[in-house]
């Protein structure tokens, strides 16, 4: 049975602190290194709803992709939700472990989950990371499709691949356009247009899409784009981790009971598609 500090040290060689961007906010944020660790959940989001969810459970370690004070906090009073949070982990003995823009990048990361969910050919990162000299390390993926599809049956893919939320997968582009060639991200992706342009791809795969950005991006190329729910885009990543781990626990000794959240913590719970029988346009 591993101790707290044994397996943050073997997440931490997966994804390092250093790697993750100077804004971010990575790393242990609740947990005695000296406890013992049996049973692990991953999920994305460090919500109520996970936590309750370990404590049910029985997990002794919470990992998420998501950090839970990102910018930073004077009070961790119960009076507010993160508060209740961390409350909730420490009594329970419940560590909480984020992995967020250093899993981005790794080797594989967040995009490799998103590629394989997808079963696409993963060719090189979309935007490298400098420091790895292999250049397998980076921000998104540029990838393949085994065979040739439509925009509108690539969406169709997505939908069917990734997990079910409120908003399915928006599509912005011709719909009948051949896709062969698709960068992805997981996560937000407007800030990396330049850099899928440069790719030269057919379609981005990413979600968050602002209407100005989106809207330049098609006027400035052929590409096609869909946006999917955040969450959905990272969820993969939550099985590809804990697989990383069974592997480690394996190898170890260790007999770590590993699960994956299917909670679907997506904040969006409802859509209502426009009506078909209108015409297309702004009200008179």
């Amino acid at each position: 049975m591993p101790r707290l500090s044994e397996v943050i040290a073997a997440l931490e060689n997966l994804w390092p602190a250093e790697r993750a961007e100077s804004w971010d906010a990575v790393g242990t944020v609740v947990g005695d290194p000296d406890q013992d660790v049996t049973r692990v959940l991953f999920a994305v989001d460090p919500v109520q709803d996970i936590v309750d969810e370990a404590v049910k459970l029985g997990a002794d370690l919470l990992v998420t992709h998501h950090p839970l004070y990102l910018r930073g906090t004077t009070t961790v009073a119960a009076t507010h939700f993160k508060g209740r949070v961390v409350h909730t982990l420490i009594k329970n003995d419940i560590a909480l472990h984020v992995a967020h823009t250093n899993a981005d990048t790794a080797d594989p990361g967040v995009s490799d989950a998103l590629a394989g969910a997808l079963d696409l050919r993963v060719v090189r990162p979309l935007v490298p990371d400098a420091s790895d000299p292999d250049g397998r390390r980076g921000l998104g993926r540029i990838c393949e499709l085994d065979h040739p599809l439509t925009v509108r049956e690539f969406a169709a893919l997505a939908a069917e691949r990734l997990p079910a939320t409120a908003q399915g997968i928006r599509v912005a582009g011709d719909p009948e356009a051949t896709v062969r060639t698709v960068a992805v991200s997981g996560g937000s992706g407007d800030s990396l247009f330049d850099a899928v342009r440069a790719a030269g791809v057919d379609a981005f795969l990413t979600s968050d899409l602002r209407h100005h950005p989106a809207s330049e991006a098609v006027a400035h190329s052929p590409l096609a784009l869909l946006d999917a729910a955040h969450w959905a885009t990272e969820w993969p990543w939550c099985e590809l981790a804990a697989a990383q781990l069974d592997e480690i626990s394996d190898r170890h000794g260790w007999d770590l009971r590993v699960h994956v959240s299917k909670t679907v913590t997506d904040p969006w719970t409802a859509h209502a598609a426009s009506n078909p029988t209108h015409t297309p346009g702004a009200p008179n």
